[in-house]
């Protein structure tokens, strides 16, 4: 399948706040050649479509760094608990009641989701994950299933002998490095050092990477120094868990600066997930520490429950203005370095920097097309600040994953939206029944 995307502003965010005018050309499932305007198409390419993309932008598809994706049944759910804590008190419960049935439409939705928001590759951590990989399939996007590890070291075992081979042979059927598995023991507070270590072991045998929450919030930090001397990240190495394979953290809100050099120095890349850790209390992450550190930043989501949308382009916007107020500087994240944290920064925590991230010649054709027309958005002074302050998921038109027309003037063309919501709704009341 060719196609050819013309009389886009083109933002390939390989450089600092650079746009041009110009076409895009995609050739089986990867990015064939990017012109600027003037410039004749390659002779031998007759594109199946042409899509004139006049007034919009087209820049990298979002990576969603970090996610629960089947939350999404919990949406709306608990939303008066005062802190994280409390919330996890609420939510533990009822996830222990969930079926394999459960979350399959869960997933589904929240692949649609992801979809409509920009996102065609996440780093998921939850439970049942070859129907997370299955999902990913059928909606046509890429993902990082972690297994998720929770308890001591026999659990832990147990828990990888049970999944990774459903998990594997689910993500057998996916197209060659669409789905790949990563390792992910949920927190200090849940997981021993013993899991976290055989889980890091496990990950560096198989060519895996490592997720896991960090200091998310001061109660997680003051309770890890009550019970093992050490802040979070400090205590996260002692286990080896920093040294053995490639680590994304989700949150970090309340390191140290120390450990924020130690993250830099060991290439940690940090997830921040700005509306979770809003609507939870949880507070601010010192974004500019990070960056002035060297850390790769990413951007999630978290899930549906905490934050309520699985919506990157909401992130993007929160990131900067949550890090602007944090910090009492205007320029702390600016409008290409929030987006630079939702592309190239997530595709490098999920050790896809080659292959997304950025548009070049021979990645994948992953990519979405804003909509710049409108009078919420016009005029366009600055095309970055235009996405990042004016624009939101509603103004994106198309979304594509490896050449693959995944949304059409706001339709997904891989899920069935409504019957799926009904669906959801259908389970839901089942579950909270039990």
């Amino acid at each position: 399948m060719r196609t050819l995307i013309k009389n886009a502003t083109l933002i390939p965010m390989t450089e600092r706040n650079l746009s041009y005018r110009g076409s895009l050309g995609t050739e089986g499932g990867k990015i064939a050649f990017i012109l600027k305007e003037g410039e004749a198409l390659p002779a031998h390419f007759v594109p199946d479509e042409v899509i004139d993309a006049e007034g919009m932008a087209v820049l990298p598809a979002f990576v969603n760094a970090h996610t629960h994706l089947a939350m999404t049944l919990m949406r709306n759910y608990k939303d008066t608990c005062a802190n994280l804590e409390d919330w996890l008190s609420e939510i533990f419960p009822l996830e222990d009641r969930l079926t394999p049935a459960d979350v399959a439409p869960a997933y589904l939705l929240g692949c649609a989701e992801l979809i409509k928001g920009g996102c065609t590759c996440y780093a998921d951590m939850y439970f049942f994950q070859d129907k997370d990989a299955e999902a990913a399939i059928v909606s046509g996007i890429k993902a990082n299933i972690g297994i998720t590890l929770f308890g001591g070291l026999e659990e832990s075992k147990k828990r990888i002998s049970e999944n990774y081979p459903k998990l594997e042979k689910a993500a057998s059927g996916a197209p060659k490095g669409s789905v790949l598995i990563d390792v992910a023991p949920h927190a200090v507070y849940t997981t021993s050092a013993e899991s976290y270590s055989f889980g890091a072991e496990f990950a560096a045998a198989n060519g895996l990477r490592l997720h896991t929450h960090c200091s998310e919030t001061k109660t997680e930090v003051a309770n890890s120094l009550k019970s093992f001397g050490k802040t979070p990240l400090d205590y996260l190495e002692t286990t080896g868990f920093l040294d053995k394979a490639p680590v994304y953290l989700a949150h970090c809100v309340h390191l140290t600066d120390s450990e924020i050099r130690k993250a830099a120095a060991k290439n940690v890349t940090i997830v921040h997930n700005p509306a979770s850790n809003m609507k939870l209390a949880s507070g601010i992450a010192p974004v500019v520490k990070f960056r002035e550190a060297g850390v790769n930043l990413a951007l999630g989501t978290d899930g549906a429950s905490s934050n309520n949308n699985l919506n990157m382009m909401k992130d993007v916007n929160l990131a900067s203005l949550l890090a602007i107020v944090g910090s009492g500087n205007t320029l702390a994240l600016p409008p290409y370095e929030a987006l630079e944290a939702a592309t190239k920064g997530g595709a490098k925590a999920l050790g896809r920097e080659k292959q997304i991230g950025t548009l070049e010649p021979g990645k994948d054709a992953d990519f979405i097309a804003v909509d710049l027309s409108g009078v919420e958005i016009s005029p366009i002074n600055d095309v970055f600040s235009a996405l990042v302050y004016s624009a939101t998921s509603e103004n994106i038109k198309y979304v594509f994953c490896s050449g693959r027309m995944l949304l059409k003037d706001r339709k997904v063309l891989t899920v069935d939206e409504a019957s799926l919501s009904a669906e959801l709704k259908r389970v839901w009341k089942d579950v909270v029944a039990r």
